[in-house]
């Protein structure tokens, strides 16, 4: 059997890539587990093993079953967007193969190989929720062999036992059902040796569900909730209620109001949380009544993660709050418009946070970046 050099360069590569990829801006440290289930393909020689185990004897004629049922359950650490560290349990099925032989005789054998991995994954995130695996990892296998022979092959021994520790490697892809479970797709290559002492290559075809556990809660760098009004200049301006209760006319300026991205939705997320559904509902209650001819939401990101990616997300942040606005809010569709600026608009200057200081102070100094800001056109 060919060692197949080819898959073990593109799957270290591939891995290689990942660990040296620049890792998006969100805070994903936690412990997860899984199953996976598939099929396994062995990649033994038929007539190599006969030949082996019986000296002096040839092969005739052989047929082989080398696919079979395969799974594995597995526990990891995600030390970051990029980088987990990940051990499991698993079995590769059995392996069958009958050979016709001279003298006349045959030989039928079953392996099943199970064992035990550790293995260090990388992961490329696409999108927000699909991401590219590459794995390489070291497993110690068991092997068991069983043999049954006729003819000039009746004395061979029933079974035999072994083990051995090699390494192997994967590729696949993974996507994000939901917070709390995702699905990945993947090939494995585990380096087995056989009966003979030749090792030999299985591979594993697989799908995995995945259920993350003990994620810690998104970072609130913002403490308030309710919105800040801001002048159309970059440093924000709360604007005080009037002192009497008379109607109050807008300026036909437009107004801004000016939201933290991570009061809103939670760092590097765009699902509206508790705390932002009030801000946004007591924003909601402001326009009540009033008349004005339009809405434009804007969403904008710091500077972390690629211009692509964060593109991405302040639409989709945009435009959850467009949403949130016209569900919850009640406020007329027509004349709400969502856009993404994506990190191009940023209220920091880059002297203010450079990147010489640590991920986490860089965080928090680039906070002000990360905004929704809601312009409203009208009078009421």
């Amino acid at each position: 059997m060919k060692n197949h050099p080819p898959f073990r360069l593109l799957a270290l590569a591939g891995l290689g890539a990942l660990l040296a990829a620049p890792a998006f801006a969100q805070d994903t440290s936690h412990f997860y587990g899984g199953v996976g289930a598939g099929i396994a393909r062995s990649a033994n020689e038929t007539a190599r093993t006969t030949g082996v185990l019986l000296p002096g004897v040839d092969t005739v004629s052989s047929s082989s079953d080398r696919n079979d049922n395969a799974f594995k359950v597995f526990g990891g650490y995600q030390i970051n967007r990029n980088i987990a560290l990940e051990a499991g349990m698993y079995s590769l099925g059995k392996s069958r193969f009958t050979t016709q032989t001279s003298p006349a005789g045959s030989l039928s054998s079953a392996t099943k190989v199970r064992g035990l991995n550790f293995d260090v994954v990388g992961t490329l995130p696409f999108t927000q929720r699909f991401a590219g695996l590459a794995r390489v990892g070291a497993h110690h296998a068991w092997s068991k062999e069983d043999y049954s022979g006729t003819g000039a092959n009746a004395g061979i021994a029933a079974s035999t036992k072994h083990n051995n520790t090699n390494y192997k490697v994967g590729v696949g892809l993974q996507y994000e059902l939901s917070p709390a479970m995702w699905i990945r797709g993947e090939v494995e290559r585990y380096r087995v040796k056989d009966s003979t002492g030749r090792r030999n290559n299985i591979d594993m075809t697989s799908v995995s569900l995945v259920f993350p556990f003990g994620r810690a809660a998104p970072r609130v760098v913002a403490a308030a909730p309710a919105p800040v009004y801001v002048a159309p200049a970059p440093a924000p301006v709360v604007i005080a209620p009037a002192p009497a209760p008379a109607p109050v006319v807008m300026a036909p300026a437009p107004q801004r109001v000016s939201f933290s991205a991570d009061t809103l939705f939670g760092f590097d997320k765009d699902t509206v949380r508790p705390e932002g559904m009030t801000a946004l509902d007591t924003f909601s209650k402001e326009l009540q009544g009033a008349t004005y001819q339009s809405i434009t939401v804007e969403g904008h990101t710091d500077r972390l993660g690629s211009t692509d990616y964060n593109q991405a997300l302040s639409n989709d942040r945009a435009s959850s709050v467009k949403d949130y606005l016209v569900t919850r809010g009640k406020l007329d569709p027509s004349k709400i418009s969502a856009v993404g600026k994506g990190e191009g608009s940023p209220v920091t200057q880059a002297a203010d946070c450079p990147d010489k200081q640590s991920r986490t102070s860089l965080i928090t100094c680039l906070q002000p970046d990360r905004r929704v800001e809601v312009e409203v056109s009208g009078t009421r």
